[in-house]
């Protein structure tokens, strides 16, 4: 069970080597740490996902969570796996001192719930939205609210979720209709909420919603969304629990992630439901954000971890499933020879390795916007503090999206390799396979996050984000050119950062002329291209460690697993970099087809 569903050496290369997670241990914010506790921490966290998370993997996908008699049924490891999350500080590990929390930092939490995620990605999603529910009360509640219910949420005791979407507004939250009167000290709450993840289930005392509402009175649009902390029990000042009015009305019942329960929830039917506001009226979508940006990250990871896993389990079957027989140098097959492994045959071996190179890079992706996040809240220089904010700003929809995007083709391939067997549930790529396509929908679609970098991460502080991420990447360029294996694969990539160049000039000059509309219309394709770019620039520095380690003879690993990094690395050049080509010449093609089209082009 020791290598089933995550590759822990490279994992920790990744976290130590490539991205230099001493850099940020130095920092006085996480100076109680050192590698020797965090090395701990990480096999403990695997120990536990070995005998807690993944035995329950299928199970949970063949009893998934549903309504029944007015409550959500989930598996009992649920109620477990909070539990643990309290006792273990998977809940508390990134929350400051002075919260209770453990201080760790975001590279290291997010390292430890990769290993959870690829382990059970039905399960660690509870604890997720009770760590971002969490944070925006400390950030944000008065001391009441934190007094009231951090504790509960940083031990398991309490869940939490984040209460966006009705009915009527999905992605568009100006539309948000769910009201908020005064009522004294409180606020009275009446909507609806749909898609709410652990939005009510058996196992916890009470959930802690954080919900957006209107006041009467607000501002139209975003500008008039306040936010709210609705518990679904009420404590009083001794803690006793009294019903506060939200009742859950059903359970989505989805392709994947099937024992991760998703509810509708109904606040105030009979009009007493209670909120306390967050912070000030109208501020609400402002504050919610905080929680979204950590959320994305927490997606494109969770994404990762899927594709991970599924490619160990390709991995698995391609070296054990005979098939078929090697081509002889005549260009024929023997069929006196025995059967051949699948691994051998050339076209799973690319398949293999699309896998790996797309796992690899989205967990080493993880780590950076992880490190940029740490950078951000601990670096003594305001400057570089400055500098690191912006960089994670742009890099949050890419790290959200490629992994999502890219992953579920890397999962695809993998259920590719198993054949016919892969489209049975004997198997677990099917599985990996529904679970991973909500990655794309959760907490902004590809369409959003596209919109998101072009029109608003690129564009900031005239484009200054850009220009950032521009020198980080150069940066990386020159250090490999030092490298005679690795220059040619550098000056390629300085030739896709011109390519960038070329394209966002053609489509800012929509922009310029006020076109927003048409200047946004390909935004997806431009993620793609952009997310590929970043991809070359991530795999060259994950190569450049690698051959750092060959040439001082580094022995925390074996030679051939340095070999395969940069192996990896020239197949990613040549099999996935070169696509940015193709999406350039659609991205600077001038034809409308889209915006100017009519409808009746469908019919």
């Amino acid at each position: 069970m020791a290598n089933q569903y995550v590759d822990i050496d490279t994992l920790k290369f990744l976290l130590y080597k490539v991205h230099n997670l001493e850099e940020v241990l130095q920092q006085s914010k996480y100076e109680d740490y050192d590698k020797d506790s965090i090395e701990l921490l990480l096999n403990s966290v695997k120990e536990f996902s070995d005998k807690e998370l993944y035995p329950y993997f299928r199970e949970m996908d063949e009893n998934p969570a549903h309504f029944k008699d007015g409550e959500i049924v989930v598996h009992p490891q649920v109620r477990k796996y909070m539990k643990a999350g309290g006792e273990m500080g998977f809940i508390s590990g990134g929350f400051p001192y002075e919260d209770g929390g453990m201080q760790l930092p975001s590279m290291v939490i997010n390292a430890s719930a990769f290993i959870q995620d690829a382990a059970n990605n039905h399960l660690p999603g509870y604890i997720g939205l009770t760590v971002g529910s969490a944070e925006l009360i400390t950030h944000f509640g008065n001391k009441e609210l934190n007094e009231t219910y951090v504790p509960k949420m940083l031990e398991g005791t309490w869940g939490g979720t984040m209460c966006l979407t009705e009915p009527q507004a999905g992605s568009s939250l100006s539309d948000i209709i769910t009201s908020a009167t005064p009522d004294g000290d409180a606020y009275k709450i009446h909507g609806q909420k749909i898609f709410i993840s652990g939005g009510d289930y058996q196992g916890a005392e009470n959930i802690v919603h954080l919900v957006l509402a209107r006041v009467k009175g607000a501002p139209a649009g975003t500008k008039g969304i306040s936010l709210f902390v609705v518990p679904k029990n009420r404590p009083d000042k001794n803690g006793t629990l009294t019903p506060n009015d939200v009742q859950t009305v059903a359970d989505f019942e989805k392709m994947g992630q099937r024992g991760y329960c998703t509810t509708h929830l109904f606040f105030g039917d009979k009009e007493d439901c209670k909120g306390w506001l967050v912070g000030e009226e109208n501020k609400g979508l402002k504050y919610m954000f905080l929680m979204m940006n950590g959320a994305r990250i927490a997606v494109g990871r969770g994404a990762a971890a899927i594709a991970s896993a599924a490619y160990q389990a390709s991995l698995n079957y391609a070296n054990e499933r005979a098939q078929g027989r090697k081509l002889t140098s005549t260009g024929k097959k023997d069929a006196n020879e025995e059967q051949t492994l699948i691994i051998n045959h050339p076209d799973v071996r690319r398949m293999l390795l699309l896998q790996k190179v797309v796992t690899e890079g989205s967990l080493s992706l993880v780590f950076l916007a992880a490190k940029y996040h740490d950078l951000s809240q601990s670096h003594a220089d305001k400057e570089e503090r400055e500098k690191y904010n912006l960089l994670l700003e742009i890099m949050t929809p890419v790290v959200k999206t490629y992994p999502s995007e890219m992953g579920r083709i890397a999962v695809d391939n993998g259920l590719q390799i198993l054949g016919g067997y892969g489209f049975c549930s004997d198997y677990v790529l099917q599985q990996y396979f529904r679970d991973i396509r909500i990655s794309a929908l959760y907490e902004g679609t590809t369409g959003i996050q596209s919109q998101d970098l072009l029109g608003r991460k690129i564009t900031m502080h005239n484009g200054k984000a850009l220009q950032l991420l521009s020198e980080e990447i150069t940066n990386s360029i020159k250090a490999s050119m030092a490298h005679t294996a690795l220059a040619p694969h550098a000056k390629k990539l300085a030739e896709k950062l011109e390519l960038t160049q070329k394209v966002l000039k053609s489509l800012m000059g929509y922009a310029m002329k006020g076109d927003y509309e048409r200047f946004l219309a390909d935004a997806t394709p431009f993620m793609e291209f952009f997310s590929n770019i970043v991809l070359g620039w991530v795999w060259l520095g994950i190569a450049e460690e690698a051959q750092n380690a060959l040439l001082t003879g580094s022995k925390e690993n074996s030679m051939e697993f340095y070999e395969n990094k940069i192996h990896a690395m020239r197949f990613y050049f040549k099999y996935e970099l070169p696509k940015t080509n193709g999406l350039a010449e659609i991205l600077m093609d001038n034809q409308d087809l889209t915006v100017g089209t009519n409808e009746t082009i469908f019919k």
